[in-house]
Order: structure tokens, then sequence, then C-alpha cells
């Protein structure tokens, strides 16, 4: 029988993405390999549990949770996240940013200092600019700022980064341009906290690092895999990784796999066995096949 592993995420790493298994292992993924795993038959997906402790009862949870926590367990990991707002006392120096994910889609957010540009790679920012840094609420103070003088969010679905990947603007000036805009925006005004410091606007570009913008850039997804299930299948040539989506070449075209989908799930290495997971046509994709879904 083959080894079975399972998924703990997709961590970005200096160079590039990598698939971390329960156990420690860590598969590097490098774009033009093949990517392939299968579910065995009869397998079930489990929950992941909370800040490093398993789920006590390996409660059963749904395939299309990109979470893949029991009710429980995921209340215990927000009782403790900055990201939903329950810690205050963090004494960390935090930063303030501008994400862009395509045109129209910019959103503000936090994250710790001593992360560097890593939040914005996991959530597939595809250009970004520091706006401040300083304590965790002058840092909290300043997003709500945006939020309420400028209407920036501080959400974007996923699904609307997947829909505007394949129609990005060309060049680096062109992709930054909102942002650049917006930063301009935010220091002309008042009410900035005392302690958050400013920094002035220099755009990150990550198109080129997702393999989604110029000489680097691959064939546009068609559709994206909603789930997984016992006893299927994927496999593919991995032409392009943003955030947590590995897009791979599948003999239906290019299918955007949300790593998150795999967690909980014990997972087999697989050969040339065809795409069969369910899978979701992605809205202006062109050239999708009849018999894709």
């Amino acid at each position: 029988m083959a080894q079975a592993w399972k998924c703990a995420g997709l961590r970005w790493a200096a160079d590039g993405p990598v698939l971390s298994w329960v156990g420690g292992r860590r598969s590097a993924l490098v774009r033009g390999r093949r990517v392939a795993f299968a579910v065995a038959e009869g397998g079930v997906r489990t929950c992941v549990g909370a800040r490093g402790h398993a789920c006590p009862v390996r409660a059963g949870v749904p395939g299309r949770s990109t979470g893949a926590r029991c009710e429980e367990c995921a209340r215990l990991d927000r009782a403790h996240s900055v990201a939903a707002d329950t810690v205050a006392d963090d004494p960390r120096p935090y930063r303030v940013y501008l994400a862009w994910f395509g045109p129209g889609l910019v959103k503000v957010g936090i994250t710790a200092y001593e992360r560097g540009s890593a939040r914005l790679l996991e959530q597939g920012a595809v250009c970004f600019g520091w706006l401040g840094h300083g304590p965790l609420m002058a840092a909290r103070r300043t997003e709500e700022l945006l939020r309420a003088a400028l209407g920036v969010r501080d959400r974007v679905p996923y699904a609307h980064k997947r829909a505007v990947r394949a129609a990005l603007p060309t060049s680096e000036e062109e992709r930054a341009a909102e942002i650049a805009g917006l930063h301009a925006r935010a220091v002309a005004l008042g009410g900035w906290p005392e302690a958050l410091t400013p920094e002035p606007f220099r755009a990150v570009d990550h198109a080129g690092v997702f393999g989604i913008g110029g000489a680097e850039r691959g064939p546009a997804a068609v559709a994206e895999v909603t789930e997984l299930v016992a006893g299927g299948a994927i496999g593919g040539e991995l032409v392009a990784a943003a955030g947590p989506d590995l897009h791979l070449a599948t003999e239906r075209g290019v299918v955007v796999l949300d790593t998150r989908l795999m967690t909980g799930w014990e997972l087999v290495a697989a050969g040339g066995e065809p795409c069969a997971v369910p899978l979701r046509e992605l809205k202006g994709a062109a050239g999708v096949q009849d018999g894709l879904f």
C-alpha cells in the first residue's frame, strides 16, 4: 500500500511555495514540474485541530471547508487571533499595508513587522505597498481609518482573486497605479495615530514570483477544484502558484487547486490518473470544454 501523508498546508518560503505535511516533511513546489496526488477509496477528512493541538474527537469536516476545522476547534483557533481582533496586548510592532489583487480589488490589512511580506504572499497579493508601522492598536486604528474614510475593504474573497488573474495589466506600473493613488490619499488624511510611523510608497510586485505576469505567465485557468473526495485524484504540471492556489495544467485545461482543501485528508502519490475531482468553471474563462463538469 502506498505511503499516505496528511497535508498541513502551503507555506511561502524565501525560494517559493512549499507544501508542509504532518510530521515535518516538506515538498518544494517548482513551476514546470508535475504535482499529483489522490485520496484513498473510503478516505475521510478530519479536523486539523487548533493552535498546534490535535482535535480531541477527530471530528469529520466537509470537503468544501477551507478551514478544515470543526466548530469547537475553529472557535479555539480564533480565540487567540490577531486577524479576528481578539488579541489587543501583542507587544510586537505591526505594519499596515495596501494590497492589490486585480482591478478594483484592493484591501487594507496589518501584519507583524517580523513577518515581512510573507502575509502578502500567503494572500496572493499581486502587488502591495506599506503604509506605516507601529504598535498593534495604532495599526488597527489606521486600518479602520482607511475603511471609514476611503471605503477600502479589509477582505477580498479568493473567488474574486482567481477570476481576475487571467486579465491583469501587463506592466508593474499599471498594476501598482491603484494602490499608489490610495497611498497618496491615505497619507493626506487627518486622524492618523501618533504612534504609527508612515512609510513612503514603494510597490512590491509578485506577478513574476507567482508566474501570472510577463514572460512567466502561463495559460489562463478554466476551472477551480471545489473539493476533494474519497477516491478522487488530480495531477498536472504546475504553471503558477499564488497565495494558497496552485494552477495545474491537466488534460482538462489549467485547473486551480486551493491547497487549503487538501488539509485534513490522507493523500497518496498519484501517477497518470485523469483529473477526477469536482470542478467549477471560472467566470469568463475561454475555451472551457463541454464535458468538464
